[in-house]
């Protein structure tokens, strides 16, 4: 058996050709421009790449942009000021901070000042608790993308055992709470678990959020299992060149990917679907803001 190949980066482009016409639709039926907010403090490569591509594919899509970089020399106060101005602004219907921020900036302090209503990141406590007890409203980018790549793969969920591997407040917590929705079985297991190979043996979906390049084995996966790798490792590739690095998921792809039924590849799975949801869940703010059902097919 060689596993099927999930192309995120497809489903990527499908879904942001739907969110291009609910763009349209609210524009024309409603008279709405969604609008999405992201701020950046300091210079730190990795984000000025990302924060660069949701920019570009929000305006792609037809939404109203803005991007706000502060330097590192920025006082809390003032970024607090900015987010309290987005909060208030009318044409913005989310808002990010991209973390991480400098030291001196409490990132749970600017976090907890955004808008609950225009938390696209689900960080708020508000958004959390949402999550937990199924209110309507957006959730975590990267665990509603995993959702849509498992139900596009396997349909319906109900009854399958899910293991994720990872406990994060940004993954691993949020895709439990998704699945446990799905009438999924869930067990979430991580570093201190025992047995660790023999839990994962056990899953119908494995989902991979440990931060470890190919920490899950090829042998721990259970014949025929969907693989969803979030894992995103850079490490360095001195054979492609001095200073080269190159991507690495959770999972040993090549020794999994002759196991399992269905598998993310890394980079070009679930990578591309975490901005593609960002701009769902400003269509899903948007509406929720202006007393709008949210569309069902970029929701949880």
């Amino acid at each position: 058996m060689v596993a099927t190949i999930i192309d995120g980066k497809s489903f990527a482009e499908g879904l942001r050709t739907r969110i291009a016409g609910h763009v349209a639709r609210l524009k024309a039926e409603h008279g709405i421009t969604p609008g999405l907010a992201v701020v950046i403090v300091g210079h730190d490569p990795g984000s000025q790449v990302y924060v660069a591509q949701k920019a570009k594919q929000t305006v792609e899509v037809g939404m109203h942009s803005e991007k706000y970089e502060l330097p590192e020399t920025v006082s809390e106060a003032e970024v607090l000021a900015l987010v309290k101005k987005l909060n208030a602004d009318p044409a913005i219907h989310g808002i990010l901070v991209q973390l991480p921020v400098p030291d001196h900036i409490d990132p749970k302090k600017i976090i907890g000042t955004i808008d609950p209503a225009k938390d696209v990141d689900c960080f708020t406590p508000a958004s959390v608790g949402k999550l937990a007890i199924g209110l309507p409203g957006p959730v975590s980018c990267t665990p509603l993308g995993c959702l849509m790549l498992l139900r596009d793969n396997l349909g319906d969920l109900s009854g399958l055992h899910a293991v994720v591997v990872g406990r994060s407040n940004l993954v691993g917590k949020p895709i439990a709470q998704l699945l446990l929705r799905e009438n999924c079985t869930v067990t979430i297991a991580h570093s201190r678990s025992k047995d660790l190979p023999g839990l994962v043996r056990q899953a119908d979906i494995v989902i991979a959020a440990v931060g470890r390049p190919e920490m899950i084995k090829g042998d721990w996966i259970k014949p025929g299992a969907t693989v969803i790798d979030v894992g995103i490792n850079r490490i360095a590739a001195p054979e492609r060149g001095e200073g080269k690095t190159r991507l690495l998921g959770d999972v040993e792809f090549a020794s999994a990917k002759e196991v399992a039924g269905a598998i993310t590849p890394v980079p070009g799975g679930v990578g591309p679907m975490t901005i593609a949801c960002l701009l769902a869940n400003t269509i899903t703010t948007a509406s929720l803001i202006n007393g709008l059902v949210p569309p069902s097919d970029l929701t949880a």
